[in-house]
């Protein structure tokens, strides 16, 4: 069964519809690539996808350990490199709420945040940092 349609819309738009809850995302060609960049193109949600993901196994960790990370923030950079045409690298940062994790907790959702299905995915060619900002109490 697939996971998701895409439909091309035209002047360089897709809607892509994930079938098992019916949401919908709009694309859009960036504007350094022939578009109107008045959506996310098909790269940024690539990157944004490997913050999401490692944002997700960090929650999972944190559910799994009773560790609050509620209010976690991440951003996300992304880089096009040309010839060909490619995600370059990806940075991402790591907003982490001001609550009193234990040095512990810090590496293991760090280590955590490293075993995203995203960041095994990319590989090799794609660059990724991670950085994470404690904010102590």
């Amino acid at each position: 069964m697939a996971t998701a349609t895409v439909r091309y819309l035209g002047n360089l738009r897709t809607e892509c519809e994930h079938l098992a809850s019916g949401t919908k995302i709009i694309t859009d060609a960036p504007v350094d690539n022939k578009g109107k960049g008045e959506a996310f193109s098909p790269t940024d949600l690539c990157a944004t996808a490997l913050a999401a993901c490692a944002m997700t196994i960090i929650g999972i960790y944190a559910q799994e350990h009773d560790v609050d990370v509620t209010g976690a923030t991440v951003d996300v950079t992304k880089t096009m490199a040309a010839n060909p045409r490619r995600i370059a690298s990806i940075d991402v940062v790591f907003n982490m709420p001001k609550k009193p994790y234990t040095d512990k907790q810090k590496t293991m959702m760090e280590r955590a945040a490293l075993t995203c299905p995203v960041h095994h995915s990319l590989g090799e060619n794609v660059q990724q940092k991670f950085v994470f900002n404690w904010q102590d109490c």
